[in-house]
């Protein structure tokens, strides 16, 4: 993906080092009460009433500043790494901007929060081991830069464009409070109010990269690396690789192939109405 490594985003906030946010010891079980969303990759939860739910520097054209490659973790790489989790984030909120005035509404930001380790939201606690995730109690994305460790070495899907799908996915989860859509019913299940708002969001996400591509930031394989992330995190493949074995009724994210699947829809059509998954067969 063609970005600029010296942009510096306005919504992200910096708590990494800082003892969990204020939180507190979690004592390893991964607490995370009432979050909108997570993004599928497990972790201990506890959970009471659990349910899951810009500025644009570039214009229209890439501009001299962009540069491409996947940033990589450890010292002045990881804070490029920062750097381009906070690109991401602006471009996503700068077509969600725009998005939402073509239809006479306003968007307004999400704020990013990386952490290490722990983190106190409004949602209550959350753990690394949670994956990023959204609170909408204080419309922030939490996201510990390991994940993205986790995302390309154990669950194999590598890549810039890769990262850039979940920071996508956990905006759309944005989008949906905004509209309402985070209200629905969060019941587990192969057909489940839960997996149908994360394919929503995997949609929404696909919505955006619709976006780049229009705006020539895409580079050859990019695609595929979000394909390759929401296939890497569908319930089927990760309940497998944990357990053998393959229970839907447990789903809360969706399958590999209907992950994989909404991201396309949204990429290839672009609108909220394609990205209704409320009626949609499961």
């Amino acid at each position: 993906m063609k970005w600029d490594r010296d942009h510096e985003s306005p919504d992200v906030i910096d708590e990494r080092g800082r003892g969990g946010g204020g939180g507190g010891g979690l004592g390893g079980l991964g607490l995370l009460l009432n979050i909108g969303s997570r993004f599928g990759i497990g972790g201990i939860v506890v959970a009471a009433g659990l349910y899951f739910g810009a500025q644009f520097l570039l214009g229209g054209s890439s501009g001299s500043r962009l540069s491409s490659g996947t940033p990589a973790p450890g010292g002045s790489a990881e804070a490029t790494r920062a750097k381009f989790v906070g690109f991401v984030l602006d471009d996503v909120q700068a077509t969600w901007t725009r998005v939402f005035a073509d239809q006479g509404q306003t968007y307004r930001h999400a704020k990013l929060v990386l952490y290490t380790d722990q983190t106190r939201t409004a949602c209550g606690y959350g753990s690394a081991a949670m994956g990023p995730f959204y609170c909408p109690g204080d419309e922030r994305v939490f996201v510990d830069l390991g994940f993205f460790d986790e995302l390309s070495q154990k669950l194999g899907a590598p890549g810039d464009f890769a990262q850039a799908y979940v920071i996508a996915h956990e905006v759309g989860h944005h989008v949906q409070h905004l509209r309402g859509g985070d209200r629905a019913d969060h019941g587990e299940g192969a057909s489940g109010g839960s997996v149908r708002i994360e394919l929503q969001a995997d949609c929404y996400a696909g919505i955006w990269a619709r976006a780049t591509e229009q705006r020539n930031l895409l580079e050859q394989g990019d695609i595929d690396e979000a394909l390759g992330a929401a296939v890497a995190v569908g319930d089927d493949r990760l309940q497998r690789s944990a357990s053998g074995t393959v229970n839907p009724e447990k789903w809360t994210h969706g399958s590999s192939k209907e992950r994989a699947a909404w991201f396309r829809r949204g990429l290839e059509k672009g609108t909220f109405e394609a990205c209704d998954t409320g009626k949609a067969a499961l």
